[in-house]
């Protein structure tokens, strides 16, 4: 979470939370009105709408927003990325520059291990 954190630091309006449970709850919780995800490819879909539909059972008044990513980034997942990283392969223009020289800590530390 630290890399996340340190990710989204230069806005001050954004923090970084995790939680247990339902999203509904947390979102509720927080006084938040709408969820914002992410949909790479249309495989997504399925899984996101599905979720999408049982909150807005669990909890009618917040609303699900999806936001589709530029064409560069639409094949982009964390597994991907953390795989490339910890193979040597570069990962910047993926990431921001401070979660590539993470990467690079962590899974140099890994080899050493």
């Amino acid at each position: 979470m630290e890399i996340l954190k340190a990710a989204v630091s230069r806005w001050s309006s954004v923090s970084v939370e995790s939680f247990d449970g339902l999203l509904v709850d947390f979102a509720r919780a927080r006084g938040a009105q709408v969820i914002v995800r992410g949909l790479r490819a249309l495989s997504d879909f399925e899984y996101e709408f599905q979720m999408t539909l049982m909150n807005q059972r669990l909890e009618p008044g917040i609303q699900t927003v999806f936001m589709m990513p530029s064409e560069a980034y639409s094949y982009v997942s964390s597994r991907l990325v953390k795989e490339v990283a910890r193979l040597g392969g570069d990962v910047s223009g993926l990431v921001p520059p401070d979660v590539v020289s993470r990467l690079k800590r962590r899974f140099a530390a890994v080899a050493r291990t």
